[in-house]
């Protein structure tokens, strides 16, 4: 996943940087990091979707990352999904380079091997991606208006499947994310639809990712992603059965390594969230270092952040009695903006 090393530019906390930079592990048992059945959430009755809602509150309190099972995601959709991924990495470095991101004012399509440091005074992350989002023409009102992230997507031609198998993808993955809105809405004790006009015509990103074999004579401080929290609202991730993907346990202070499960999402939250919480929700610190399966690794995280001109600010009962607001007011646009500058540095 994407984004920077700690919360509103500030630095993690000198006790804890030579813990970031170990290796030392463990895996994370269910009860570390609940599965949540969310079918509950397409039930007619209320009490059964609050209850989904206490779940995800319970998460978000502990370290805001957990993973959803019966999301109503097909897997033969999945699989199809790493297919057209493989498909793509597989090709020639110049079939690639002709969609480069570099190439797209909207930040759409392939990220070459390196171009991304997640961790700050880290070799670059051993990973190569491929970024879309919701396919805006050149002359939409808001690409035209320069809104953050608006634009066409760019289609490697040498997969013809590609587009379709993504464009499907990404739709199934927007409903996704609008319901776990909803769920989250719940969890806060606000209305159940309280989010709904953050969640029109939100600014989403799917991004492909591949990690090579982890080198043997790599540089112990690189990683295939370094540690980072995610800077939007929501994050779905699917990931292959490669492992490899690692969760910050701030209570135990190590690194959870998170077992796959087959068709099942890891969620998080990202900083957006928890600004708008007042931080009483987490943006947990992940990693990935792929070392675990010895070959290649895949993985599908989907960007839920939101339309683009809606005001995050503290939301109700995130405070606690006699505090104040610790963030301003921003919209989602001006908060990716800011992220992704410290990311890319620029």
């Amino acid at each position: 996943t994407r984004n920077r090393s700690a919360r509103s530019g500030t630095a993690k906390p000198s006790s804890r940087t030579k813990s970031f930079a170990s290796t030392e592990s463990r895996y994370a048992a269910a009860s570390t990091l609940p599965v949540i059945d969310i079918s509950g959430l397409a039930s007619e009755d209320l009490a059964e979707r609050q209850a989904v809602g206490k779940e995800i509150r319970s998460a978000c309190l502990a370290n805001g990352f957990f993973l959803i099972s019966n999301h109503g995601i097909d897997d033969q959709l999945q699989q199809l999904v790493f297919d057209q991924a493989k498909r793509f990495f597989d090709l020639s470095t110049e079939d690639k380079m002709a969609v480069d991101k570099a190439l797209s004012p909207a930040n759409r399509g392939y990220e070459p091997m390196g171009n991304q440091t997640l961790e700050p005074g880290s070799p670059p992350d051993l990973k190569e991606g491929y970024y879309m989002g919701q396919q805006k023409d050149a002359d939409h009102p808001h690409v035209l208006a320069g809104k953050f992230n608006c634009g066409p997507n760019q289609w490697p031609a040498q997969v013809p499947e590609f587009r379709p198998v993504m464009e499907e993808y990404l739709k199934q993955m927007t409903e996704l994310g609008t319901r776990l809105m909803r769920g989250l809405a719940l969890s806060l004790e606000l209305e159940e639809d309280y989010f709904d006009d953050y969640c029109q015509d939100p600014m989403t990103t799917l991004r492909l990712l591949h990690y090579p074999p982890q080198p043997a004579d790599a540089d112990p401080a690189q990683r295939g992603a370094g540690a980072h929290t995610d800077f939007g609202g929501l994050t779905i991730l699917l990931q292959d059965n490669a492992g490899g993907l690692q969760v910050w346990d701030d209570e135990n202070q190590l690194w959870l390594d998170v077992e796959p499960i087959p068709g099942v999402y890891n969620i998080n939250l990202g900083d957006m969230f928890a600004r708008w919480t007042n931080d009483m929700y987490r943006s947990t610190l992940h990693r990935v270092i792929n070392n675990v399966s010895g070959g290649d690794r895949y993985s599908i995280p989907f960007f839920h952040a939101g339309n683009s001109d809606y005001l995050v600010d503290c939301l109700p009962g995130c405070c606690k009695p006699g505090e104040e607001p610790k963030y301003p007011p921003v919209t989602v646009e001006q908060h990716h903006r800011e992220m992704y500058a410290r990311t890319y540095g620029k």
